[in-house]
This record gives structure tokens, sequence and C-alpha cells, in this order.
């Protein structure tokens, strides 16, 4: 594939600014079914190139650039979604917010790395709306560990007896988002079990020893089913865990570290998985406690741990058959 045009799009909830990169035509066009429709047919008769040498790219906005990544999957264009963080730092210093502006450096950033670009790939059905439990499950958690702890204090504080109306509301809020949570966790079930790929995934992932039905729940969506990761490196540094060397010429040498840019829910799971694996599993146990005695950080030895269960996670899906633990069988 060899892209000799891209186009920049700023997509927004109701209009998406357009910009063909190599003559600087720009126009906005509604972000619905018939508006989109009519952008693609816009580009291609204002530019001389083919449908396989365009492509298109814009922000990842969630539900607003949804309907532009499943329009040009189903007519076959080449696409990129582009995180928000990249965007902003492809646009350098910039003063205030211009749609048009901003159109006119997505398409000109894309065209730029357009050798290096590999176009994106819509999440399949499954995919996509295990994403959009989770989703909703940790809202219906933080919910309720509100309402949780503002009954806590209630209950230090004040008198049932003197505030009934106060204990029976926070009382049903907390039931009925905890029957809510256990119907969206149903949901997520049957999904994994009615699909025997990522049935197999599931059970690959949750058969060592210190990884939950959550985070192998997060692993699927957030790795499309283990198609988006090429190893269990290029996912770390995504979710945090990888460590960077800190240091410039002869006088910054600091500490190797991990960065802030991450998926911090899936970085958060794993440091939950580690500190299980050390309590439940003996190799990890053993592993903790002789960095410690030797004086190593808890910190970057807990760090450690995480991007161990990651790689057994990438390993195991690989190959195909659950964990093993050898040292169970070791003499």
């Amino acid at each position: 594939m060899e892209i000799k045009e891209t186009i920049g799009i700023d997509v927004g909830k109701l209009i998406n600014e357009v910009r063909i990169h190599s003559n600087q035509k720009a126009k906005e066009f509604e972000n619905t079914d018939k508006g989109i429709s009519t952008m693609v047919q816009w580009v291609l008769r204002n530019t001389p190139f083919s449908k396989e040498e365009i492509l298109f790219a814009f922000e990842h906005t969630g539900l607003y650039s949804e309907k532009l990544a499943i329009y040009l999957t189903e007519k076959e264009f080449h696409y990129i979604m582009l995180p928000g963080l990249e965007v902003k730092r492809s646009m350098g210093i910039t003063r205030g917010k211009n749609d048009k502006i901003d159109a006119k450096k997505i398409a000109l950033y894309a065209y730029r790395k357009r050798e290096e670009i590999t176009p994106s790939r819509l999440a399949s059905k499954e995919i996509k709306e295990i994403r959009s439990l989770l989703s909703l499950r940790e809202k219906l958690v933080k919910h309720r560990s509100g309402y949780k702890a503002t009954l806590g204090e209630y209950k230090r504080c004040l008198k049932r007896k003197e505030n009934p109306t106060l204990f029976s509301v926070h009382e049903k809020m907390i039931k009925e988002l905890t029957r809510q949570i256990e119907k969206v966790e149903g949901d997520l079930d049957n999904i994994i079990k009615n699909d025997d790929y990522l049935k197999k995934l599931y059970e690959l992932i949750t058969s060592i020893k210190g990884v939950g039905p959550q985070t192998a729940m997060f692993m699927i969506a957030y790795t499309d089913g283990f198609t988006r990761f090429e190893n269990w490196r290029k996912f770390a540094s995504y979710c945090g865990t990888a460590p960077f060397p800190n240091s410039s010429g002869i006088s910054i040498r600091g500490r190797t570290k991990v960065s802030n840019l991450a998926n911090k829910k899936i970085k958060s799971l794993l440091d939950l998985c580690a500190k299980s694996a050390i309590q439940s599993n003996q190799e990890m146990k053993q592993y903790y406690q002789r960095r410690t005695d030797e004086g190593k950080s808890k910190m970057s030895t807990i760090n450690i741990i995480r991007n161990k269960l990651l790689s057994r996670i990438f390993a195991v899906v690989k190959r195909e058959t659950n964990y093993v633990n050898t040292l169970a069988y070791a003499a």
C-alpha cells in the first residue's frame, strides 16, 4: 500500500471539519451517515488519487468518531484513528482552538508519517460490547463506592432513628447499584461464553495465578482480542509498566522509571494482580522477598512482577495452552 494523499478530519459532535492535504481544500460536513457519505464523495472528486492511495486521519473521540470509522470500514477505505495526545503533541505550541487549523495539522501529520502508519481496524462487535460494558461497570462501581462512603459517615456521626430517610435512601441506592453491576457482569460473562475464541482467551489468561476475571476482560478488550499489539513489551508501554531511561549528556542521570502516559485503569488492575500473585504464587512471593531483602525498591519489584504477568499472558495466548506452574513440579 502506497499512500499519496491524506485527509485530515477534526471530528465534532455535530460537524466534521475536513482538509485535503495536497490542495488544501477544506469543507464542513455533518457528522451523520449522509454527511459522511457526502464527505467521501467530495474527497474523491477533489483529489486525483485513487481510493487505495488515500488515507483518512482523525482523532479517536469515542462515540463521535465511531460512526466515521464504521462507514470507512464498510466502504473499505484506509483510515487511522489517532490518540488525542499524539494529535495534540504533533501540533506543537498552539494558542486557542480552531477546527480548520486542527484538520489541516492532522492531514499534515498523517502525510509526514504515511510510510510508517498502519491503518486502523474496527474492533469486532463483541469487543466493542465488552468495552462499553466494562466502562459502564466502572461508573456503577464508582457511584456505589460514593454511596457506601457517605453511608459510613452517616453511621459514624448520625442516629438512624433521627435520620431514617438518609439511611434508607443510601441503602436502597447501594442495593440497586449492586444489582445493576451484577447484571452487567452477567452480560459480560454471556459475551465471553458465547464466543469460542474469546472464551478460550479468557480461560488462558485466568489460568495464571494472580490474574482475575476483570483483568482478563480488560486485556481482551484493549488488545482487540490480542490482535492490536505485537508483543507484551508494546502493551507494557501502552499501559505504563515499561521502564524508560531518564538521562541526557553528563548532567542528567535520573532513575529509570515508568511513564505517566498510560492506560491507568489497566495499570491499576495489573498492580492488584501483582500484589495478589505475591500472596498466592510461591514463585512470585520468593522473588519479591529476595529482591526486597537485597534492599531493592518494593515498587520497582512490584512493577517487574506486573511485567512478568504480562509476558506470561501474551505467552499463553501465543502458544494456546494454559499456564503451567513449573515450580510445583520442581524437586
